[in-house]
């Protein structure tokens, strides 16, 4: 028989171990795919960070590749870099500020003199409170001295609040990052002609100095110095400003001080961590009032939304409490069943409000063997956090059909281990915005996961005659297994449906890599982590971005 060797010749469905255009590049799987562009690397760091690093990628290699991008922003844009910082930042779209700190500490010593200018004004939006700025003092000094510029910049973060606002700042994040508020008042020597003067030398000469005059100052030093349950709570009854970080430590595992506390007002995020705690002690009895009072705060949006509390956060949590053990593994509790509920609603709450298209939704979610390391340092898999973010465009959008794909060989997929365990490519998840998160999250991380082949969902839906508006892909883009480019599979299916389909890649790492087409203007890359992504989502499939 005639060699037919012109026949592996195919510009259609290239196997994703070979270059299908000079464009891409090689991933860390040994698969082809594309680089992202500069702004979304950026914007991947930001929102996602490095903690951690990727199935492939160590943290350090992580972390310098990522560093190297912020640090090219720094030199040579950083206004722009400034301007993504603080948008990101201000927003609360990522739920840790490190790298936003991190890349504003970079602008702040790298940037021409407007972008350095820019970095300094941005400090008091950034580094809203005294742990942001030691974090801040922290990471500047990595590039930089103390000149003139930055010990202005620090003592203005001083002296722009009010007395009392600053008074709160300085009682209750007294140290942090090896840091206290006497290091940085003696390296910017800030100057006010007001009672903040007197906050100032009470913290910088603490046992020669007049004490200040303040409520908030008076009731943290009452407090330090009480011994007794009723001291603490006449204390919290006097000054309803006093949080908890202001009470010494043998207050705070007495139900009553956490009454008072709570009556006057615990903010989001505190009340959240403190769960737990709040169960042990027994705030959550059968017919407690507090039970409904904090199940209905923690399901406020506007107090998410004011609170900067970002999604994956109350995901955390949520998953921490219902399991009544400790991530660190130093305490128990028996989980309220309204309290679990009500951490559910949270999630959905904190992204505000979804918007609703109406389009027919494919959400994919990436459940291979890369995707099931924990990202940012946090305890939750890149695939456990796809399938909480993808519910919630499920909640707002009932024509929603979400899977789980892995790859492998086989006719589309599927991958056999060394006993012989057939894993099946692509599954239909069952699960539901009705479910607890923790049942959902449950059910995708029990799924058996192989190589990785992010064709899948656009051949399996073309295959298998299935019309989606748009096609949302969860995946570290570390794509290898698969006979056709993601890309190719898509055009293939749009091909077939005959109208355009959008495409959206929520990028669940810090890496360089992308299995959208930047030549396709239908396809967008989105940050995994950024909780703004349910909104992208709906906004690029109705076509408005």
């Amino acid at each position: 028989m005639a060699s037919r060797a012109l026949t592996g010749i195919n510009l259609r469905s290239t196997p994703q171990s070979e270059q299908a255009t000079p464009e891409q590049v090689p991933n860390s799987a040994g698969g082809h795919v594309f680089a992202v562009t500069p702004e979304t690397r950026l914007r991947r760091f930001l929102t996602l960070g490095t903690d951690g690093g990727t199935y492939y990628v160590g943290q350090k290699e992580l972390t310098k590749d990522n560093a190297a991008t912020v640090l090219d922003f720094a030199r040579n844009r950083a206004t722009d870099l400034v301007a993504e910082i603080v948008t990101i930042s201000e927003a609360g779209r990522a739920p840790k500020q490190d790298p936003a700190v991190f890349a504003l500490a970079a602008a702040s010593a790298l940037g021409d003199p407007d972008g350095r200018r820019a970095a300094l004004a941005a400090l008091p939006r950034v580094c809203r409170t005294g742990t942001h700025l030691f974090l801040f003092a922290t990471y500047v000094q990595q590039f930089r001295g103390w000149g003139r510029g930055l010990r202005r910049a620090v003592a203005d973060w001083y002296t722009s609040k009010d007395v009392d606002r600053l008074a709160y700042q300085l009682v209750k994040y007294r140290q942090r990052e090896g840091w206290t508020h006497r290091d940085l008042l003696r390296l910017a020597h800030p100057q006010a002609v007001d009672a903040r003067n007197d906050l100032f030398k009470w913290v910088t000469h603490p046992d020669t100095a007049d004490v200040p005059d303040l409520p908030v100052v008076r009731a943290f030093l009452d407090a330090q110095a009480a011994t007794t349950v009723p001291e603490w709570v006449g204390i919290v009854d006097r000054d309803a400003g006093l949080s908890w970080e202001m009470l010494p430590d043998g207050a705070l595992n007495e139900k009553a001080v956490w009454e008072a506390l709570l009556h006057y007002g615990v903010p989001q995020t505190a009340l959240i961590r403190q769960l737990p705690r709040l169960t042990r002690i027994g705030l959550f009895t059968p017919g407690s009032q507090w039970t409904g009072k904090v199940a209905a705060q923690l399901a406020d949006p506007e107090r998410l939304v004011k609170g900067r509390v970002h999604p994956v956060n109350v995901l955390i949590a949520a998953r921490t409490y219902a399991s009544g053990v400790s991530a660190r593994g130093t305490g128990t509790w028996s989980p309220n069943g309204r309290i679990v509920d009500a951490l559910d609603a949270a999630f959905y709450a904190a992204f505000g409000s979804v918007r609703k298209t109406g389009k027919r939704h494919l959400l994919a979610l990436d459940v291979s063997g890369s995707m099931t390391v924990g990202i940012s340092g946090l305890p939750i898999t890149c695939r456990e956090a796809s399938v909480a973010i993808a519910l919630v465009t499920a909640a707002v959008e009932p024509d929603t059909t979400i899977v789980g794909f892995t790859g492998g060989v086989g006719r589309w997929g599927g991958y056999t281990f060394p006993n012989g365990t057939t894993t099946d490519p692509l599954t239909v998840l069952s699960v539901s915005p009705r479910q607890r998160l923790d049942d959902a999250i449950r059910s995708v991380a029990n799924l058996p996961f192989g190589g990785t082949d992010c064709a899948l969902p656009a051949v399996w839906a073309r295959e298998n005659g299935h019309d989606f508006d748009a096609i949302t892909v969860f995946t570290d883009s570390e794509t290898w297994a698969g006979a056709v480019h993601p890309f190719q599979a898509l055009t293939q299916y749009r091909q077939q449906v005959g109208h355009d389909v959008k495409q959206v890649v929520v990028g669940m790492t810090s890496t360089n890599f992308t299995i959208a087409d930047p030549r396709d203007a239908s396809s967008i890359d989105v940050a995994g982590f950024d909780s703004a992504v349910p909104n992208l989502i709906a906004d690029f499939a109705a076509g408005d971005l």
